[in-house]
């Protein structure tokens, strides 16, 4: 049991320290985060399916890259800590796996956490209105399709997704935001155009 222990610990352990690296040079990204968000906040389609799939939803969420190198790393320095303590296999490996859960729920429960705090912390996108920016993707006419924009919103620049009820706006044109769609996503209109009607 001592090997598996101290594999568990060294996988779990190197993994952390990857992340930590990787986030530290800016390339670890939101991903778990969001994909947690995403996993335990949304319904798809909009059906209802019950108390058991929220459930089994919420737990998806939590299944991290983050959360399951924190289980291993706890699992494995707690099973090792508890044998070098001379207790027996069995309360041994119960203890590892509890401290292996509880690490678990816990980084899981503080990355969610994390990801709230982010989400409330940023500017809202309600503020993007009026604001102005240029086409980062080209934007569809009539709003048939989606594009991206580069906005600067309380000086900071946000990339949101954009659609326009106007011509095709190219990769370049200045514009500005004239509502918001979506969470991500905001209407524009070319600069000179939408001035009016902004202020209207």
């Amino acid at each position: 049991m001592d090997t598996i222990f101290q594999a568990c610990a060294i996988v779990g352990g190197t993994l952390i320290v990857c992340q930590f690296l990787l986030t530290l040079f800016g390339m670890g990204g939101d991903h778990d985060a969001d994909h947690g968000g995403d996993a335990g906040g949304h319904d798809v389609g909009g059906h209802d399916h019950g108390a058991t799939d929220h459930g089994s939803s919420w737990l998806f969420g939590m299944l991290t890259i983050r959360t399951l190198s924190a289980a291993a790393a706890f699992f494995g320095l707690t099973g090792m800590a508890a044998g070098h303590a001379g207790m027996d296999d069995l309360p041994t490996i119960c203890l590892a796996v509890a401290a292996g859960l509880a690490a678990f729920f816990v980084v899981g429960w503080v990355m969610r956490l994390l990801h709230k705090l982010n989400v409330d912390g940023t500017v809202r996108i309600d503020r993007a209105v009026g604001c102005r920016g240029a086409v980062y993707v080209s934007i569809p006419a009539a709003k048939a399709g989606l594009g991206k924009v580069h906005v600067n919103v309380v000086n900071r620049t946000l990339e949101l997704q954009a659609l326009t009820a106007q011509q095709e706006l190219p990769t370049g044109m200045p514009i500005i935001v004239v509502g918001v769609v979506g969470p991500d996503t905001v209407e524009v209109a070319a600069a000179l155009e939408s001035e009016r009607k902004v202020h209207a």
